[in-house]
């Protein structure tokens, strides 16, 4: 079989990276075309993928339009030459567009359930829309829904293990506290009319967790002159391992909040919208902490961080081995649909 990916974001990559991988050890031809966004490339060059770069893409809402179609040429004209048998995307639309257009099945997977006018231009292209089974929304009889969580596709033991020379990086003993801040460029669709957390209280939230313990910054937009001291400095392929060994990740990004719960580790998931899979590892697992992006919200989410600094973090770690023994391997979950193995 021959597969298309295209890939919109870097967690697109991890989503993949594993089925890609097995599935050309048995003999399948993958083509990957990608955004140039960072650090995308450098993922797919650390772990020595071939892709095709279709460019940045673009940030505000009209050049997004206009990219669109710059986007589903730069991805038929591979598909042409490549002839893919089926196309795969992750909350993404150029691969399904091309896909509908060459008659071939196009393969969406999506978790990003409030995300209405990404839906709108995607979902009537899809020949199958697979999504967690938490999301929220009834999308029809394209719809498949799966006992998993997309981050489950990397981070399940059968695929990660921690690696804790990532603390050397970070100057920080093994042991030792330490929350790790991620803040978000807010420059998605599916972000309009987000602020996330005000630079007063991300100042004021550094302030008052470095009472307590060591404080790591990682964030898509430039930092103040007040938080750059916290910046990590590590490579992007570093960052599980780090999340791995964090007391606590707090911040706006919901893919990292999910994935600290992988790992074992608590979040704080600070949005207006929410997810229906940040609901289910709050509500079900108790791993993700929701909060609105409310002045009230934020400073209620500093409190709560505060006091998970104060428990025990094998606490966590149990309530992370349940969810692992409970949801399917999402990598498997992918080869069964999409190669029927």
């Amino acid at each position: 079989m021959r597969i298309l990916f295209d890939l919109n974001h870097p967690a697109h990559f991890h989503y993949c990276k594993n089925f890609i991988k097995k599935a050309q050890e048995v003999g399948h031809s993958v083509c990957i075309t990608s955004r140039d966004r960072y650090p995308l490339l450098e993922l797919l060059n650390q772990e020595k993928f071939e892709y095709i770069n279709r460019g940045k893409g673009a940030k505000t809402f009209l050049s997004k339009i206009l990219y669109l179609f710059v986007g589903n040429y730069r991805v038929l004209k591979v598909a042409l030459e490549f002839k893919p048998d089926c196309f795969v995307a992750f909350n993404s639309s150029y691969a399904i567009h091309v896909g509908w257009l060459l008659r071939k099945p196009a393969y969406l997977f999506d978790d990003t359930d409030h995300a209405k006018l990404d839906h709108a231009v995607t979902f009537p292209f899809a020949t199958k829309i697979f999504t967690p089974a938490c999301y929220r929304r009834e999308i029809g009889k394209k719809q498949i829904r799966f006992n998993s969580f997309l981050e489950i596709a990397y981070l399940h033991p059968n695929y990660f293990s921690p690696k804790k020379t990532v603390l050397d990086d970070l100057k920080i003993s093994l042991g030792e506290k330490f929350v790790i801040f991620r803040f978000v460029s807010w420059q998605a669709s599916h972000d309009v009319g987000h602020k996330g957390i005000s630079l007063e209280n991300k100042i004021k939230a550094v302030k008052e967790f470095t009472k307590y313990s060591r404080v790591v910054i990682t964030s898509e937009e430039e930092l103040p002159a007040e938080l750059k001291q916290y910046q990590a400095i590590i490579e992007p392929y570093k960052m599980h391992d780090a999340i791995y060994y964090a007391s606590l990740l707090i911040g706006e990004s919901a893919t990292m909040a999910s994935e600290a719960a992988m790992l074992g580790t608590p979040s704080i998931f600070i949005d207006n919208d929410g997810r229906g899979y940040t609901d289910e590892l709050e509500e079900k697992y108790g791993l993700v902490y929701n909060f609105t992006e409310s002045i009230e919200d934020q400073l209620k989410a500093i409190k709560k961080g505060i006091e998970i600094l104060h428990e025990d973090k094998n606490i966590y770690t149990e309530r992370r081995n349940k969810l692992i023994g409970e949801k399917e391997d999402t990598t498997q979950f992918m080869l069964r649909e999409i190669l029927g193995k």
